[in-house]
């Protein structure tokens, strides 16, 4: 997190910047995705990784074309009831979240296999 008055990176979340002396504004996401570093990964799994990650590609595009077509229907029914849906809401959240951990296990940011499944 940088301070947007002096440009300084702020340690935690500070409510005060200690350079500049400036108020921070902090700004809360409803979705953050937190990688961290591993000392060492597997290299027998990273040499196979293009080959392990081909399933979870394939059941991901097809499941794509699924969050397409509900994405289409919540729009309608945004448009006529005022509110998403919770089943498409859980069904598209759930395909991103698989999403996001089959990119981050092909970009090797982790060695844990992405399990078949949105929760």
């Amino acid at each position: 997190m940088l301070c947007r008055n002096c440009g300084k990176g702020l340690i935690g979340t500070p409510e005060i910047c200690p350079n500049c002396g400036a108020k921070v504004a902090i700004t809360k996401y409803p979705i953050s995705i937190e990688v961290e570093r591993s000392e060492r990964l597997s290299r027998l799994t990273t040499f196979f990784r293009f080959f392990m990650v081909i399933p979870q590609t394939i059941v991901l595009g097809l499941l794509g074309i699924a969050a397409a077509v509900v994405v289409f229907i919540s729009w309608w029914a945004i448009l006529f009831i005022g509110r998403y849906p919770k089943w498409a809401f859980d069904f598209v959240s759930g395909y991103f979240r698989w999403s996001a951990r089959v990119n981050g296990y092909s970009l090797l940011l982790t060695d844990k296999y992405p399990p078949f499944s949105l929760d």
